[in-house]
């Protein structure tokens, strides 16, 4: 008998942006038997997309069904956080790029 083996959350993390219902169901420390069974029973707690006989899942989904963060989603509110305008990366009254004038030919 065997049983499924769970992922850590930086493995999570880790998997492809649509990893396979097998990543999800060791993510979520479920076995195959019990995971397929939710997914025929339209029961699967996250959307499943079937790719020919193959079923997938969204990464993102999944990070939010578990409770975790994404390290991007996490570093743009951090930085959000720390300017007044709510727009990360923008420096108030920052000069612009602008192009030099050019002369037109005669």
């Amino acid at each position: 008998m065997t049983t499924a083996t769970g992922l850590s959350p930086e493995q999570v993390l880790a998997l492809p942006a649509m990893p396979s219902v097998k990543d999800a169901f060791a993510a979520m420390n479920i076995g195959p038997t019990n995971g397929y069974a939710l997914i025929k029973d339209g029961l699967f707690p996250i959307e499943v997309i079937p790719f020919g006989r193959a079923f997938r899942v969204r990464r993102s989904d999944l990070v939010t069904f578990l409770g975790l963060t994404e390290p991007a989603a996490a570093e743009v509110q951090s930085a959000a956080a720390t300017h007044d305008d709510g727009a990360p990366g923008v420096q108030p009254k920052a000069p612009s790029e602008q192009s030099a004038p050019t002369r037109a030919s005669k």
